[in-house]
């Protein structure tokens, strides 16, 4: 068990690294999210909602796609 647990995290940690040099480096190229078609913007005088429902499914398919490469590949 700790030895998954530890592929895991060391898995987890290399994810937020990468994720973290392309935020670092392509940041500004990335400006689209948040704006996608389908995000709820309403804003108002002394009034904002957002809700960016289609960023949030764009970033979980692209994790989830991530997470099997990794568990596919960590089979082996």
């Amino acid at each position: 068990m700790n030895e998954s647990a530890g592929k895991w995290m060391i898995s987890l940690g290399i994810l937020l690294v990468l994720v973290g040099l392309i935020w670092y480096f392509f940041g500004h190229k990335l400006g689209f999210l948040g704006r996608l078609p389908g995000d709820i913007r309403i804003e108002k005088d002394n009034f904002r909602f957002y809700f960016p429902i289609t960023t949030m499914i764009l970033i979980s398919v692209l994790i989830n796609i991530v997470l099997r490469l990794i568990s596919y590949f960590g089979r082996s």
